[in-house]
């Protein structure tokens, strides 16, 4: 395993670690190696202190220079999870998962029990469906064989 600095276009700095620098690359150039702060896809590797294993017989220790700090978790009053505020990894893969669900599927608002019953049993074409129900409403569906999953929805990455 080897672990990069790394930087975004928008001058974010952060670390990720990588089966090997080959890895690296191959994910780099597909597009899956993103900022957890904005999502931007545009990385680089940022200048690194190499980590300095004490020789034997060495006195004293040989540390590597600190990388610069990861950015601070956001603001007490943006999203939190139960012990805290939401790591900005987190964050931003789930604002990525939301442009996902928002660009390849229905919303379907307070009629998603309704629509994923409907689809469930033929009446209208299988397609991605997203929108509100109840505990009540998803636990029925799930009780009736309907897959169904609960995502908190976070702010757009966009504003």
């Amino acid at each position: 395993m080897i672990r990069f600095s790394l930087r975004c276009e928008n001058d974010h700095q952060f670390e990720s670690w990588f089966k090997d620098s080959t890895a690296f690359d191959k994910m780099l150039e597909a597009g899956l190696v993103e900022c957890p702060t904005c999502g931007d896809s545009h990385v680089s590797k940022a200048l690194m202190a190499p980590a300095v294993a004490k020789a034997p017989g060495m006195k004293g220790r040989a540390e590597a220079v600190p990388a610069k700090a990861p950015p601070p978790p956001p603001a007490a009053d943006g999203p939190r999870h139960a012990s805290g505020p939401m790591p900005a990894q987190v964050m931003a893969l789930l604002q990525r998962m939301r442009h996902e669900i928002e660009a390849n599927c229905d919303y379907v608002g307070r009629d998603f029990a309704k629509e994923a019953r409907r689809i469930h049993d033929g009446e209208v074409e299988v397609r991605g469906i997203y929108g509100e129900a109840s505990d009540e409403e998803a636990d029925e569906l799930r009780d009736d064989g309907i897959d169904v999953a609960r995502l908190p929805w976070v702010p757009r990455s966009d504003g």
